[in-house]
């Protein structure tokens, strides 16, 4: 395991900072079952800065704050912690969109419904919605970022060797 540097940390607080302010600054619908969180894009960067999955989680935890669903807080930083953890071993956007989908699908559909007989429609729709969002973001903004930042000559420098030559591949 390597060692978490000054460099990580100030990558991290960097990237809780950008996913935080643009979670919460957006007028757009970020916490319902109909959201596009453009935030979300950012999910894809564990596969080339390891130090973003904190960063992204402390930034989720942060923006969840403004939740009207108070268990987002929770069960949000979930989601986007297992889908960064799951990112840094694969470049896809895939894993948050479907960690974020069941997740907090089943989230706001048991806030809204409970378990009921209506939990299981409204989990289908909201995990619908709620991954449709998940996808532009991560697919159309995070596989944009995925390509274009090994390219700058800064960044490219703080993306480990190995990630690298897998990002190439």
């Amino acid at each position: 395991m390597r060692k978490f540097s000054t460099r990580d940390l100030t990558l991290a607080a960097l990237i809780a900072a950008v996913y935080a302010v643009l979670t919460v600054a957006l007028p757009i619908p970020q916490y319902s079952g109909i959201q596009v969180r453009l935030a979300e894009a950012l999910t894809v960067l564990p596969f080339l800065f390891p130090a973003a999955t904190p960063g992204l989680v402390v930034g989720c935890f942060i923006a969840n704050l403004f939740s009207p669903f108070p268990l987002d807080i929770l069960f949000g930083t979930a989601a986007t912690l297992f889908g960064c953890w799951v990112t840094q071993y694969m470049p896809s956007p895939l894993p948050p969109v479907i960690f974020n989908a069941v997740i907090v699908g089943a989230e706001i559909a048991w806030t809204s419904v409970g378990f009921t007989a209506a939990f299981w429609p409204a989990f289908a729709f909201n995990a619908f919605t709620v991954g449709l969002g998940e996808l532009l973001a991560c697919y159309i903004l995070g596989s944009l970022l995925i390509r274009v930042l090994p390219r700058i000559t800064f960044f490219r420098a703080l993306i480990p060797e190995e990630r690298l030559s897998r990002a190439a591949a």
